[in-house]
């Protein structure tokens, strides 16, 4: 289990975080990785090529996979940005959704039986089923073009874009990995809790540092992302995750399970 031997991965945002961590472990344990990033890749990693790629533009997502193996066991989306100023709506929304959908829609004829695509989304998606209709509509958007001209019209829906965009990967990742099926394609996520990366500063500036102390107190301490990593290898696995298709998995340390049960105040968890 876990032995991605002889196996080609192709890794986006691979440049730092949970996707540079993921790109450790992947090599690790055999694979051969094209890591792509809109920064450069540290060429120490151990991965066979990595491509300069912007996800929020589809010409550069195009000339990419112009690039890429013409098989490619396994696809991860790690890239993405944050809320709080630095990245407009718009910014985040072609990152995080419209650019992820565009690559993987690209690649997924290369992708084989036994194969597999694993997003990183987030907890801050969870709320996607209150607006069902709204990314049904956002999804036959078919193409960047289309997205683009959704998200343009429906602006005060997605807000600053950071919810909405992770809603929308977990919305597609259950909406297609059901099409996937007769191909023996899974696809999964995973959805980390609050998480000590480089852009922590951004969150805490876009969710307020109330919601961010807040998770923190109630899991106890933020994730590292080297915790994260481990689940996207697992859920790639077809020895360890054959039969694991269509999950979105919450990695929050029981702050969504605190919250499902009404038990989100951290003196009353932590008191004991």
């Amino acid at each position: 289990m876990l032995d991605f031997t002889a196996k080609t991965v192709v890794i986006t945002g691979a440049a730092s975080g949970m996707g540079s961590e993921t790109l450790r472990l992947l090599v690790e344990a055999g694979a051969e990785v094209v890591a792509l990033d809109v920064a450069e890749v540290d060429a120490s990693t151990g991965a066979i090529g990595s491509l300069l790629c912007d996800l929020g533009d589809p010409s550069s997502i195009d000339q990419a996979v112009a690039a890429l193996p013409e098989r490619i066991d396994v696809l991860m989306n790690c890239a993405g940005v944050p809320n709080g100023g630095r990245f407009s709506a718009l910014d985040v929304m072609r990152v995080n959704w419209l650019g992820l959908r565009h690559l993987t829609e690209a690649v997924l004829d290369r992708v084989p039986d036994g194969g597999a695509v694993v997003h990183i989304a987030s907890t801050a998606g969870r709320a996607w089923t209150d607006r069902i209709e709204a990314h049904q509509a956002l999804m036959a958007a078919t193409t960047f073009e289309a997205g683009l001209d959704w998200v343009l019209a429906n602006q005060e829906l997605i807000g600053d874009g950071y919810s909405f965009s992770k809603e929308a990967v977990q919305y597609y990742t259950l909406w297609r990995s059901v099409q996937l099926l007769p191909r023996g394609v899974r696809m999964n996520s995973i959805c980390p809790g609050i998480t000590d990366t480089g852009i922590i500063t951004d969150f805490r500036k876009g969710m307020g540092d109330d919601i961010i102390d807040h998770a923190e107190r109630v899991a106890g301490r933020m994730a590292q992302p080297s915790e994260m990593a481990p689940a996207m290898l697992f859920l790639a696995d077809e020895a360890s995750a054959s039969y694991i298709n269509g999950v979105n998995l919450n990695i929050d340390r029981g702050t969504g399970a605190a919250r499902e049960t009404s038990q989100s105040d951290p003196a009353l968890i932590w008191s004991s």
